[in-house]
């Protein structure tokens, strides 16, 4: 999910130089403040950074929406041509590996091990510790292992299909065309790992744009093979076109990792050989390292194999609207997180610099506007669910019935938006040092059994709507627990402060989102009724948050008010 851009280091060395190896684009470390609003501005770093991280932010953005979109595409080609029935579940249950895949090994583990571990890497470089080049040693040390280690798990995936599919969904009458699915979705766990790789070390180096294409690439591969071949192959081809998909992402960031990652002769060494030591002594990687990491987005993405689970014993359809709603309500959550995706790799050099004030500042900052965003796409979901869910998928075998149940669904999940991306933001800085810390694990772990205990209380009463419930119940007490302790074990962020400016946010997407319920049936065509929304809803929000004195809201509006004065 997630460009690139020029830093104050941009200037290439020789390409034919012997260990040649371009610069981090990022600021080099103790180099300046995090933005333009910093005091440190004397240097001139300030400005450039702030500039070179909007840009970012830019790219990332439009990418991102294209991905979304494109995404949307997707889920409409299947539910036109499959709806919600025995085969898009079957389908659906198959794609529970890419999409925990993705989150291990693209979006949450793969970044929150490796960008620390480059960052730091690229802050040895340019300290110039030892002979070798650091970068280049640890591109030589992991990059085969792990190359060798997933592909012998896909091959793992593939043979033991029948029991995977038994184990998520022991409720389904006909397991096999599951089966099928999953075998061809097993490539993914090669791909997805060989994606995650490069985008981690790409976003270290400061480029930003390759990684935020992969989905671009992605839903691509899907969109073709579904319209060429649904005829012929069913939903398998949606199957087959994730694998398509997969390859292209490793295609979209290749070029561009060639040219700015140096490569070594491989080496495939030990695993302990792999605890390579900075002056600090901070483990670079190691399983002191790797295991919280993992457990925790394990934990994390088992928040939906806890839902299907608890789906397959509800009638055919149910993991379908599930799946429908929780892809359409999390947009704004994935739109929050990339200004949390493009100022990871700033957190993580500070924390290797240990500049930990700098880090606090960018660390309080992003969760204010990644909580800013998030809740007026909370607002959104909560106003207009019906009209969105008719719009992008109410035709061919998607009928009305399929649009009630989903949007319901849909509003229920948006009530845990903003514990979602707590947990993607405040995540991140937990895993910045890159030395072991359980705690996002034991947080993640708790959420997963508050996840359960209410999915199993509420399922059987109100079935779909209760499993979203449970899901927003969990989500939320594992950001509680992440926000308290964030402040005490990492960064000194104040809490009291964040939760107090992600209150007023939040009555402010309340009172947009109830704006927007009351009108939207006022307006009886689905098309216009949405687009009247997305003029009242964001005024509405922007006005309360005005009021609530919202610090966000208020720094938006005088920017925007002085972009106005500047331009006239």
């Amino acid at each position: 999910m997630s460009e690139s851009g020029t830093g104050t280091e941009a200037e290439a060395r020789p390409a034919d130089a012997a260990e040649s190896t371009p610069p981090p684009l990022l600021p080099a470390p103790g180099a300046g403040p995090e933005g333009p609003g910093s005091p440190e501005t004397a240097s001139g770093e300030a400005p450039r950074l702030g500039a070179f991280l909007a840009r970012a932010a830019a790219g990332t953005a439009v990418l991102t929406v294209l991905a979304a979109v494109l995404g949307l595409v997707r889920d409409q080609a299947i539910a036109r041509y499959f709806g919600a029935s025995d085969a898009s579940d079957a389908f659906l249950i198959a794609w529970t590996v890419p999409e925990m895949a993705a989150t291990l090994l693209i979006e949450d583990g793969m970044a929150l091990l490796l960008v620390p571990a480059f960052s730091l890497a690229l802050t040895r470089r340019a300290s110039g510790e030892g002979g070798a080049d650091p970068v280049r040693e640890l591109v030589a040390a992991t990059l085969p292992r792990l190359f060798l280690l997933l592909s012998g798990g896909a091959a793992l995936l593939v043979a033991g299909a029948p029991w995977v599919v038994g184990v998520l969904a022991p409720g389904l009458a006909d397991p096999r065309l599951a089966v099928d699915c999953t075998r061809l979705t097993a490539v993914t766990v090669l791909t997805f790992g060989i994606t995650g790789y490069f985008s981690a070390a790409l976003r270290a180096h400061g480029s930003f744009l390759p990684p935020a294409g992969v989905y671009v690439a992605y839903n691509l591969g899907i969109i073709g093979m579904t319209l060429a071949l649904h005829a012929a192959w069913g939903v398998r081809a949606a199957a087959a076109g994730v694998a398509v998909g997969s390859a292209l992402m490793i295609l979209t960031q290749l070029p561009v990792f060639l040219r700015l990652v140096p490569l070594a002769r491989p080496r495939l060494p030990r695993f302990g050989r792999l605890r390579r030591r900075s002056a600090r002594g901070a483990p670079l990687l190691g399983f002191a390292v790797l295991a919280p990491v993992v457990v925790f987005v394990v934990s994390r993405q088992s928040q939906v194999l806890v839902e299907r689970f608890l789906a397959s014993t509800l009638p055919a359809g149910a993991i379908s609207h599930l799946n429908y709603a929780q892809k359409v309500a999390q947009m704004p959550m994935v739109l929050s997180l990339m200004i949390c995706t493009v100022t990871f790799p700033v957190v993580a050099q500070a924390m290797a610099a240990g500049e930990h004030e700098k880090a606090r500042r960018r660390v309080e900052r992003d969760l204010g506007l990644a909580g800013m965003v998030v809740l007026l796409g909370t607002a959104v979901v909560l106003g207009y669910a019906p009209q969105i869910v008719e719009v992008l998928f109410q035709r061919g075998a998607f009928d009305s019935s399929d649009t009630a149940s989903t949007a319901q669904v849909m509003r229920v999940y948006a009530l845990g938006l903003l514990g979602h991306c707590l947990v993607g933001a405040l995540s991140r800085p937990f895993f910045s040092s890159g030395r072991p810390t359980w705690f996002p694990a034991f947080a993640m772990g708790t959420g997963l059994l508050v996840t359960m205990g209410a999915g199993y209380a509420l399922t059987y009463r109100f079935g779909v709507d209760g499993i979203a419930t449970a899901n927003a119940i969990g989500i939320s007490a594992t950001a509680l627990l992440l926000l308290m302790g964030l402040g005490t074990r990492v960064v000194p962020i104040r809490a009291r402060d964040v939760a107090l400016s992600l209150g007023r946010l939040a009555g402010a997407s309340l009172a947009a989102g109830a704006a927007g319920w009351a009108c939207a049936p006022l307006v009886p065509d689905p098309v216009l009724s949405l687009a009247a929304g997305c003029l009242l809803v964001p005024a509405v929000f922007f006005l309360t948050g005005l009021a609530l004195r919202s610090p966000e809201v208020v720094s938006l509006l005088a920017l925007t008010r002085r972009r106005f004065l500047d331009g006239r």
